[in-house]
């Protein structure tokens, strides 16, 4: 479900989304819409587009619990530190991404990359990593709701889940932040603005955070779905 919401900046803003939503505030996806910094006469404010999943709204028909090759990943002593399932609901989740991979016709091999506080990152391992990676990391995308989905399905609905292979999103993250420092360059050198590539909710909020700081530059998400696009416009010094 998606929801709204308005603050003095971005920190009250999603706080004010978690107070009324019940949630914890890394149990949704944030999309910065608009950000105005506070000048001499205006207030700042930043508007905010709240991403939630609905946790019964889908377990695939055919995950049966059973992995195939389960007790060889467990016996493999070349393995990162305690990267097998501590627990029965890593141990679902693992099946789970494991099956809904094979069944897509690619062999991976699925661990635990971290364990924090309500959030579990889990690494795949194939020779198909790219498929699975997919253009800008959709397919990655994809796959990493329906483990959140399973993950609520679960009953752990606080638990946020990462989908990760061959440091993907790292080295994402980097790329969005240079690219957000040189659009910056290039709109304040020809004083106009640039549309980004469509990104999902938490690259976008990358973009925005990166620049927010910088007294010229503003942004804004334009488009409609999952997907939008980052406006970054130069508009001077007030």
């Amino acid at each position: 479900m998606i929801y709204e919401y308005e603050g003095k900046n971005e920190k009250e803003a999603i706080e004010k989304a978690a107070q009324e939503l019940g949630l914890e505030k890394d149990q949704f996806d944030v999309e910065i819409l608009e950000s105005q910094k506070k000048t001499l006469f205006k207030n700042g404010y930043v508007k905010i587009r709240v991403h939630t999943v609905d946790s019964q709204e889908y377990v695939h028909p055919e995950f049966d619990g059973k992995v195939p090759n389960a007790t060889a990943r467990a016996q493999n002593p070349n393995l990162v530190a305690n990267p097998m399932p501590q627990d029965e609901f890593e141990q679902k989740l693992v099946d789970f991404v494991t099956v809904m991979i094979q069944n897509m016709g690619y062999e991976v091999t699925v661990e635990v990359m971290f364990r924090e506080e309500k959030k579990i990152g889990i690494k795949l391992t194939s020779a198909s990593s790219s498929i699975l990676i997919g253009r800008k990391g959709k397919n990655l995308d994809a796959m990493q709701l329906l483990a959140n989905v399973y993950a609520g399905h679960l009953g752990k609905e606080d638990v946020r889940v990462i989908l990760d292979s061959e440091n993907y999103r790292i080295r994402r993250e980097e790329s969005l932040v240079r690219l957000a420092y040189v659009t910056a360059d290039k709109v304040r050198l020809n004083r106009t603005s640039m549309l980004l590539e469509p990104m999902n909710p938490f690259e976008r909020r990358l973009i925005h955070t990166t620049l927010n700081d910088i007294p010229d530059i503003e942004t804004k998400s334009e488009g409609d779905g999952l997907y939008k696009q980052v406006r970054v416009i130069y508009k001077g010094v007030r």
